[in-house]
């Protein structure tokens, strides 16, 4: 490893320019958080209980505010409909009075097209029409409830596939997504999108309908203006160059914004940057290389599940690595890189954009948290309030009592 600590932009202590740079840089980043990343999640082959686990729609809303709370990033939190809001347009006004509550917003809404057991072969390329009716309806039912949060995105992960070849007609599969999300964008109002995420496999082995983002690029382009494409970090090939397709998609204007995980393998759901934080700085820099109009409607959201991490702690650190490796994509010098870049000086460019990656922001981002009322060492800060042991008491009496009643 190259040794930079003698390089003048690893002191941050007295560069202006840096400063700056990085305040501007979290001022403008937010992250949102999933309600999902709350509660008990598992593998397919089962799941390990927490007792400060989140059960309620409530619980999610005090542990996402919490985390707001001590980062000032994660003002939203996405919703599930089925898990969160099982009542459809009904349970809105619930979710208003929480938002009040607790002073966090409902953020993208998330159907829930692989639950049901319907669903076996597929929702909106199922070869039934009587189950894509109902797969479309969900879809239609979650742009109701996007309009009445005033929430603006809906984010569509699709599970439909095939695991053997020739037991499903890809050709014909292909058309009923068509249909199904020129249905939906015709039901958005003008402030609303549809973000489509794609998938490589899983559930499904041997094609998935949405397998990679020139798939769901054809679709957004067949459905309507609105319809943009969902990058899933942990939603790619083994070796996929993720910043080369984020580039592609601004370029396009597609970009509609993220799900931000980590992976060792596959779709491992694991914590934002804890196996490879150069490839998030990577993709935050190619954003951050491009005007601002082009990257303002970029919506950035943690899609993980925390099977072993407490729920809280994991979440607090995901946003906290996210802020830091925004602040250190904001710190490479863009024009000196351009011109690097274009007189091809391989080494020079390389070190301007390494030394931004391996320079050392958190004394500058515990002084922009502090500048702006927030807790320096937001996990420790956490630690600190005792809230996890206050939730991990209460919600595991809540649910003895429960079980207590039951029996």
């Amino acid at each position: 490893m190259t040794n930079n600590s003698a390089n003048p932009a690893h002191d941050l202590s007295s560069n202006d320019t840096a400063r700056t740079r990085v305040f501007d840089a979290l001022d403008s980043f937010r992250i949102e958080v999933p309600s999902w990343g709350f509660a008990n999640t598992g593998t397919r082959f089962g799941k390990f209980v927490q007792s400060a686990a989140a059960t309620t729609i409530e619980e999610k809303f005090a542990d996402a505010a919490e985390v707001n709370i001590l980062t000032g990033a994660a003002p939203t939190v996405a919703l599930h409909v089925l898990w969160d809001m099982p009542g459809g347009v009904a349970d809105a006004p619930k979710i208003r009075s929480l938002e009040l509550k607790y002073g966090v917003r409902a953020g993208s809404i998330n159907p829930n097209l692989f639950q049901d057991q319907i669903y076996k072969y597929g929702s909106i390329a199922n070869p039934s029409a009587e189950i894509r009716r109902q797969a479309v309806d969900h879809l239609l039912d979650s742009v109701a409830i996007s309009k009445e949060l005033q929430s603006p995105d809906v984010s569509i992960w699709v599970a439909d596939g095939s695991n053997y070849p020739g037991t499903q007609s890809i050709r014909k599969r292909i058309g009923y997504m068509e249909d199904a999300f020129g249905e939906m964008h015709q039901a958005l109002e003008p402030w609303q999108r549809m973000l489509i995420e794609y998938k490589p496999f899983e559930p499904t082995f041997y094609h998935t309908d949405i397998a990679d983002w020139g798939m769901s690029l054809e679709l957004c382009r067949k459905a309507g203006p609105q319809a943009v494409v969902l990058v899933d970090t942990g939603h790619h090939l083994q070796g996929t160059n993720i910043e080369q397709i984020v580039t592609w998609l601004l370029h396009l204007g597609v970009l509609g914004g993220f799900h931000f995980n980590d992976r060792k393998y596959a779709d491992d759901d694991l914590t934002l940057g804890s196996i490879d934080p150069y490839q998030v700085f990577r993709i935050f820099s190619e954003i951050l290389s491009v005007d601002a109009d082009a990257r303002k409607a970029i919506a950035y959201m943690i899609d993980q599940s925390h099977n072993l991490k407490g729920k809280v702690e994991a979440m607090v650190q995901s946003v906290v690595t996210a802020q830091e490796l925004y602040a250190r994509a904001a710190l490479v010098d863009y024009a000196k890189l351009a011109e690097l870049q274009d007189s091809c000086s391989l080494v020079d460019a390389e070190e301007t954009f390494r030394t931004a990656f391996w320079t050392d922001v958190r004394p500058l981002v515990r002084e922009w948290r502090m500048a702006r009322g927030f807790p320096a060492d937001p996990l420790a800060a956490l630690r600190e309030s005792g809230y996890v042991e206050k939730i991990t008491n209460e919600r595991a009496a809540a649910a003895s009592k429960a079980v207590s009643s039951y029996a």
